[in-house]
């Protein structure tokens, strides 16, 4: 875990037009990311459809991605499941693999634990598979506070970090105050990685960071070098990407975005919706915007 900083990629995950995980496009992916600087890559998170995944695929996925990444970088295993039990049984099947952290997202049916169950939840993953845990607080009915996020890594020393997502810059500003200096959070909220890099952010781990690698990696190089003019151009410029892709079919925006810069991301998996013709249009004005494609 200590070696997670910075851009961490979550890539998408390939299926074919019937819905097969297409794992020979996944080196090629890979390769792509990491041309543009990427410094870690998240599988079967919420970009990879890890949700739509069983076990046998996200087991595959993790395998094809840690042999393609080969020790370059390190890799970032989501689990999204609603059991503790399936959250462990995913966690044991990618063990052997090296994973540098798990990214768990906290149950995301309808039903939520109290903050004693979300603690033990927590410490019976780290007990079973006893890798460094990330947790993944996305899920709006879920959602972790700062004292329960901050309870949780007290409580639970396998947890050291935290992907902080939502919009909610006032929480991640309370998360990043209080927190301690090992505590490892990490930004999620895609819009807005520049002032999370301010308050202090590890790095960030989000979409827009697959759609576009390479300026994101250059806003993380500006702030740390605190090219401030630098930095605010990438940001505002980098926004209106995820105005084109923040939206409910993001896996199909995403990987549209790839394929106009030569990656064959394939489909995202049913349900999910491809993307239509004007949300197309939103994709490629905001990756001309940015250089990464020609403006029309």
């Amino acid at each position: 875990m200590s070696a997670l900083e910075g851009v961490i990629a979550p890539f998408t995950t390939p299926f074919d037009a019937a819905g097969t995980v297409d794992l020979s496009l996944v080196a090629p992916q890979v390769e792509w990311l990491l041309a543009n600087g990427v410094h870690g890559l998240a599988a079967g998170g919420s970009t990879g459809e890890g949700h739509a995944l069983n076990r046998d695929e996200y087991r595959a996925l993790l395998e094809e991605t840690v042999c393609a990444v080969n020790g370059r970088v390190p890799v970032v295993a989501g689990i999204i499941a609603n059991s503790t039990a399936e959250v462990i049984a995913r966690g044991k099947a990618v063990l052997d693999l090296g994973v540098a952290a798990l990214q768990i997202t906290p149950p995301s049916y309808l039903f939520r634990p109290d903050d004693d169950a979300m603690v033990a939840h927590f410490r019976d993953i780290h007990a079973a598979c006893g890798v460094p845990i990330l947790i993944y607080n996305v899920v709006p009915w879920c959602y972790l506070s700062p004292d329960l996020l901050l309870r949780i890594m007290d409580e639970v020393p396998g947890v050291l970090g935290v992907k902080q997502s939502a919009g909610d810059m006032k929480l991640f500003a309370d998360l990043m105050r209080r927190a301690k200096p090992e505590n490892l959070i990490f930004s999620a909220v895609d819009a807005l990685l520049y002032p999370s890099y301010q308050l202090g952010a590890r790095g960030s781990i989000a979409a827009i960071l697959t759609a576009a690698p390479g300026p994101s990696v250059k806003l993380w190089d500006a702030v740390r070098a605190q090219d401030w003019e630098t930095a605010r151009s990438l940001h505002e410029r980098l926004m209106p990407v995820w105005d084109a892709i923040g939206v409910d079919n993001m896996p199909s925006l995403c990987k549209y975005a790839q394929s106009l810069q030569g990656v064959d991301a394939g489909f995202a998996r049913k349900p999910t919706s491809p993307a239509t013709e004007a949300q197309k249009e939103n994709v490629r004005g905001a990756l001309a915007g940015l250089g990464l494609i020609p403006a029309t």
